[in-house]
């Protein structure tokens, strides 16, 4: 029965979205925070940032690389980024017959300590991991209340009330599915996830500055091996490296966006080497940044994936 539900709910999805996303790659919609995306050709690897979301694909696979882990999600898994991750996503099958289609939802951190706080969790097993990434399927009421979020985009006179209903429903299937006792761990008021939050706040608004693991540590309120401990369980990565991920998805969309040449994009997001940028720039996107910037052009003027 649940199988039966799930299908249903695909395809409710899957028919919104194509009446919806006209244009290729990643769509913007009337409901708050939620965003689609439909591609009819297969993506090279890409670098993206995401913010605390959940990801759902509905029709095709993608693999996304975080740190050194590496995920596929496919239309019986949804992801969830508890924090701001920087992933390498890639989309190795997608035609006009077979497109690629999901779906994006802001993850509002906020509502959830708020549930936290008024709902009984004791049942929830703990997890031993506090990655702030996690991967697993899907179950039917959750997927159901996502169905009825997406309809909302064909019924806009019932957006201003029914979407913060429906998030809020989406958030509880969360924290008590499968995955709640990890994600509990990573949000929670005063625990060490919420408080390597504060110090990826401060990477993602000043990561063209030097690093400082001393001032890290202090807004975390931790010891510098207790910090270094908690930071790279949450993020998969060491503060370094997600400091230059930072950096390089940044310049990169300097490049894209603003059309600025490598070395300037270099020096606006912290390098004092274009020597170093460009080497670093090639190790993490597999070309270098002129080629890599044409490239993406030749392919598609926008194309993102979600």
């Amino acid at each position: 029965m649940s199988e039966t539900r799930k299908a249903i709910a695909r395809a409710e999805i899957e028919t919104v979205i194509a009446r919806y996303a006209s244009a290729e790659g990643s769509n913007a919609t009337p409901v708050p925070g939620l965003r689609v995306s439909r591609l009819t050709a297969p993506m090279a690897p890409r670098m993206f940032f995401y913010e605390p979301s959940l990801c759902v694909c509905i029709r095709g696979r993608k693999r996304m690389l975080v740190g050194d882990t590496e995920w596929t999600q496919g239309p019986d898994d949804f992801l969830l980024y508890a924090a701001g991750m920087p992933s390498i996503v890639t989309i190795d099958q997608a035609s006009p017959s077979a497109p690629y289609i999901a779906l994006l939802l802001a993850f509002d951190l906020e509502l959830a300590r708020d549930m936290l706080a008024e709902i009984e969790l004791s049942g929830i097993p703990r997890e031993p991991s506090s990655a702030g990434v996690m991967l697993d399927r899907i179950g039917a009421d959750l997927l159901d209340a996502i169905a009825r979020l997406v309809a909302l985009i064909e019924r806009p006179a019932d957006i201003a009330i029914m979407a913060k209903l429906l998030q809020r429903e989406i958030v509880y299937r969360l924290l008590t599915g499968p995955r709640g006792g990890q994600l509990r761990k990573i949000i929670a008021a005063g625990s060490p996830g919420h408080r390597i939050a504060r110090a990826l706040d401060w990477l993602r608004d000043h990561y063209a500055e030097p690093l400082s693991i001393d001032r890290l540590a202090g807004l975390a309120g931790m010891g510098v091996s207790t910090f270094h401990r908690h930071f790279q369980r949450t993020t998969l990565v060491s503060p370094l490296q997600y400091q230059k991920q930072l950096r390089l998805v940044a310049a990169r969309r300097l490049m894209l966006t603003d059309q600025v040449d490598a070395g300037s994009a270099a020096f606006q997001v912290g390098y004092e080497s274009p020597t170093q940028f460009s080497r670093e720039y090639h190790r993490l996107f597999g070309r270098p940044p002129a080629r890599d910037v044409a490239a993406i052009r030749r392919e598609s003027k926008d194309q993102e994936a979600i």
